[in-house]
């Protein structure tokens, strides 16, 4: 069956299997080599490394939400129109999609290196952690352009029925990583320096990888000359959709220097530092679920432009039901087992793994109810509803979290830090579970299709 065709008459289940599986796969390893960049980082440098990471992580925020901006969007608009039978348009999103991702990579580079150290500094960096955090996002900011046109483009690749290329893109990223991590750092002895690179020379083999997969015999869709020059309908469209993630990315920049700058007044170096592996614990928690995401995007995207309403809510339903599964696990493990946690990044500083241990545990106390708010808003965004996906992911990043971390800390110190993030998912959940119904409601008083 045609990989486009298989979205519309497969079974959903197997549908949102083999589709979100190689992507969970994938995510799940670049989230562990999250981890271990820190773990290297912490056993190489220091816990001012682990500080420093941390501080500069904002600005990588930036970079990826440009990223998400560009490849995101066009991989939604690319499934709306492979539902439509239009795949013309949808190699023309293809091709201004990648011109797209090396101008806007250009331009945070710029921006990024012209404005580094006060930002820097603006973003909790200490006198102590400043030189580290700097040495690490210089060479983060100059790879932007092999970053992006990896991860943006491989979004599509999914999106034109080939999970299983997207998960070896992002398997070949991990790996390298893992291998380049120790080397850099410590054979080397490239220091904090050693892991950015790692990273860059990473992305930009995926980058290779991606391109070359679009110029070859493997792709539906094709990567040609003539669909680089710029489209304005398109690149409003590409905009229109990948708009949701690039302003959650940027939301979850403008919160990560919040609680950088609550956390340096209430516990210092030493708690920038717990919410640096707070941080890397999370997302490998929550990447399964951006993995069902992505593999729940393409069939409730490809059907919706068909007018199968039936299989959409169906799609939507298994997604709800196994982000739910994946955050309630997630939640288990960190109850019960915090210091072991918090203790891989650091086996002997006593005081980094009191205030960390206690810190996930309040952090992440909601985490059973994250993983519907998570593939709810998607739904959205699949679907091509811009503003509505827009606002319910800021609800949770910023509309809901950022007051409560700015009264908070005042009143219950370090500790109004964390109780901030269970606080705003609890409200986000509510919020999102209201949109939907009504959102439901409506698909079901809609026309059915006409076969």
């Amino acid at each position: 069956m045609d990989r486009s065709k298989q979205l519309g008459e497969g079974s959903v289940g197997s549908l949102l299997l083999k589709f979100s599986i190689p992507a969970i796969v994938g995510m799940v390893v670049n989230a562990l080599y999250n981890i271990i960049d820190r773990i290297f980082v912490g056993r190489g440098v220091g816990l001012l490394g682990i500080s420093a990471t941390t501080v500069a992580f904002p600005i990588a925020i930036v970079i990826m939400a440009f990223g998400m901006l560009v490849g995101i969007g066009a991989a939604a608009t690319v499934s709306l129109k492979l539902g439509q039978k239009k795949k013309e348009e949808a190699e023309q999103i293809l091709g201004n999609s990648f011109t797209l991702l090396i101008l806007v990579s250009i331009f945070v580079t710029v921006l990024g290196l012209i404005f580094e150290e006060p930002l820097l500094i603006m973003f909790g960096a200490s006198e102590e952690v400043l030189p580290l955090a700097k040495e690490f996002i210089t060479v983060i900011l100059l790879g932007a352009v092999l970053q992006n046109i990896g991860f943006g483009l491989n979004n599509i690749i999914r999106s034109e029925g080939n999970p299983r290329m997207a998960m070896i893109t992002m398997l070949i990223g991990a790996i390298l990583n893992t291998i380049f991590n120790p080397l850099f750092i410590f054979v080397f002895n490239l220091g904090i320096r050693g892991s950015a690179l790692a990273t860059i020379v990473s992305q930009a083999v995926c980058s290779i990888w991606v391109l070359s997969y679009f110029m070859g015999k493997k792709s539906s869709l094709k990567l040609k000359t003539e669909n680089l020059k710029l489209n304005i309908n398109i690149v409003k469209q590409i905009f229109a959709i990948g708009l949701s993630p690039f302003l959650m990315q940027l939301a979850a920049g403008v919160i990560n220097i919040t609680f950088n700058k609550s956390l340096q007044t209430y516990g210092g170096d030493i708690a920038i530092a717990a919410m640096g592996i707070i941080n890397s614990v999370t997302m490998l928690i929550l990447m399964p679920i951006f993995g069902i995401n992505q593999g729940s995007q393409p069939i409730i995207g490809y059907n919706y432009g068909a007018r199968n309403f039936t299989r959409v809510k169906k799609a939507l339903k298994l997604a709800v039901l196994a982000a739910t599964a994946v955050s309630s696990i997630g939640f288990i493990i960190v109850e019960l087992f915090p210091r072991a946690i918090i203790s891989i990044f650091s086996s002997t500083d006593v005081e980094l793994i009191n205030i960390g241990s206690t810190g996930i545990r309040i952090f992440l106390a909601m985490l059973p109810i994250i993983g519907f708010q998570i593939v709810s808003s998607n739904y959205f965004q699949a679907v091509g509803k811009a503003k509505v996906s827009v606002f319910l992911s800021l609800s949770r990043q910023v509309i809901m979290l950022l007051p409560l971390l700015l009264i908070l800390p005042n009143f219950l110190k370090l500790n109004g830090v964390w109780i901030s993030g269970p606080a705003a998912d609890a409200l986000s959940s509510i919020l999102t579970g209201v949109f939907l119904f009504k959102e439901l409601k409506r698909l079901g008083n809609a026309e059915p299709k006409v076969v």
